[in-house]
């Protein structure tokens, strides 16, 4: 007798066993987490040059694909070459190596250029920094001097209350740091064994990428097809959909966010110049690297830069505190839009807590990936709700439901003071526009 198989337990044993499984995942995280987090640790560092060898291959794969259709196939169209296996191979080796001696250059250049004046500022600023503190300590003491009112504020609330507080500090933080300076050697000895670390998983993530971009068709190939080896065919064009979604998401707000941020950094440059500006190529560089980040990062390099600029000359730091207050405003209004558009689709209040999260799990990378990682996230549950409404037949625009009081037979109702508003402005009244 052959044995039939019951869905409906077969589904309940399944969701048992899921349930199971993630209460097990639960416990351990909860009251394991620290071990679970240096285990991902050790295995991320383990896999790091693999992790470099995607990011590397990730971010080239757009300048490979505009070689290959924009140069190189339409070169060998009017030379009346067919297109071959063995020819597609070799234009593939020809320009994955063009971009890297291209991209090699350019960072090369852009070191050359910035890194010998970025070394000589920092040299400067070490050598006359107590010079610039004694400039900053007399004209706070002009200040204060000039102002009585807040000499006194300053000396009852905050220097006398916040005295001790300094001292406890310095003695418990400060203080055994330098005593312990006689480790510095042992310091040394492991910067520069994390450096050459660095650059050797650097070179062998270059190797891998190199093999990522020559079969990159043969990646998603085998992609598509474990998708629908898995999943239904509706299902695996819905996963395809959403990853060329995920994909559309990151490389257009990476790439947009960096040539906005080399726009930046320039524009930094030559208003500091123009403006006399102490460490102008230092100033546009900091400003310039924490643009990258999404709305914290033009301040987080701001007041870094205003602060050392406020010690060597207060005119000049109002000077450029102004600068970059309009610098801010050109990128955020002319700029930003231009190079990135709507790239992510969340609104400004999603992009803080975005940053705020990511920023406060994953520090400085988190900042600069949390904002499309949470789009892709945002754009997910709104395509769930948007499903669930549209099978329950109610409309999926949210200004429908603003002012909306209740909802009775899938028709929207409105106070009063709502279809006044929309009969003054001439509207079109709720039900026409949830047909529409």
């Amino acid at each position: 007798m052959k044995y039939r198989w019951d869905k409906k337990y077969l589904y309940w044993g399944m969701t048992a066993l899921f349930v199971i499984i993630f209460s097990i995942c639960f416990y351990y995280l909860l009251f394991h987490g620290v071990k679970i987090h240096d285990n991902i640790l050790h295995l991320v560092r383990i896999g790091m040059p693999i992790i470099m060898g995607f990011i590397i291959a990730y971010l080239l794969t757009p300048i490979v694909n505009f070689f290959e259709k924009k140069l190189i196939y339409p070169l060998l169209k009017k030379c009346t070459i067919h297109k071959s296996e063995k020819l597609k191979r070799r234009v593939r080796s020809v320009t994955i190596l063009c971009v890297l001696m291209i991209v090699s250059f350019i960072i090369y250049s852009l070191f050359a250029m910035i890194l010998p004046q970025l070394i000589s500022s920092i040299q400067s600023i070490a050598s006359h920094f107590p010079t610039y503190v004694a400039n900053f300590t007399n004209w706070f003491q002009d200040i204060r001097t000039l102002n009585p009112v807040l000499d006194e504020y300053l000396t009852q609330n905050i220097i006398l209350t916040d005295s001790k507080e300094i001292t406890e500090w310095f003695n418990k933080n400060i203080a055994p740091n330098i005593k312990n300076l006689g480790n510095l050697a042992t310091t040394l000895y492991n910067g520069v064994f994390s450096v050459m670390r660095f650059l050797f998983e650097f070179m062998i993530g270059i190797i891998i990428s190199i093999y990522l971009m020559s079969s990159k068709e043969l990646f998603s190939g085998q992609s598509k097809k474990i998708a629908y080896a898995l999943f239904e065919e509706n299902k695996a064009n819905h996963l395809i959909r959403n990853m060329r979604f995920v994909h559309k998401t990151f490389i257009g707000f990476l790439s947009g966010k960096i040539v906005d941020s080399i726009i930046i950094g320039i524009l930094c440059f030559l208003g500091t110049s123009f403006l006399e500006i102490p460490y102008a190529i230092l100033v546009s560089v900091i400003v310039g690297v924490t643009n990258i980040i999404p709305f914290f990062g033009p301040y987080l390099g701001a007041i870094p830069c205003a602060i050392l600029i406020l010690m060597i000359s207060p005119i000049h730091c109002l000077y450029f505190v102004i600068f970059i207050i309009i610098l801010q405003q050109i990128d955020g209004n002319i700029i930003g839009p231009k190079i990135l558009g709507n790239s992510t689709g969340i609104s400004s209040f999603w992009v803080i807590f975005a940053i705020t999260i990511f920023g406060g799990l994953f520090g400085i990378p988190g900042m600069v990936i949390g904002v499309p990682v949470f789009a892709v996230i945002y754009a997910g549950f709104r395509s769930y709700f948007h499903r669930m409404l549209r099978k329950k037949g109610l409309p999926t625009d949210t200004s429908v439901y603003i002012a909306l009081t209740m909802m009775k037979n899938k028709e929207c109702i409105y106070t009063q003071e709502q279809q006044q508003d929309s009969a003054s402005d001439k509207t079109p009244n709720p039900p026409e526009q949830i047909g529409k």
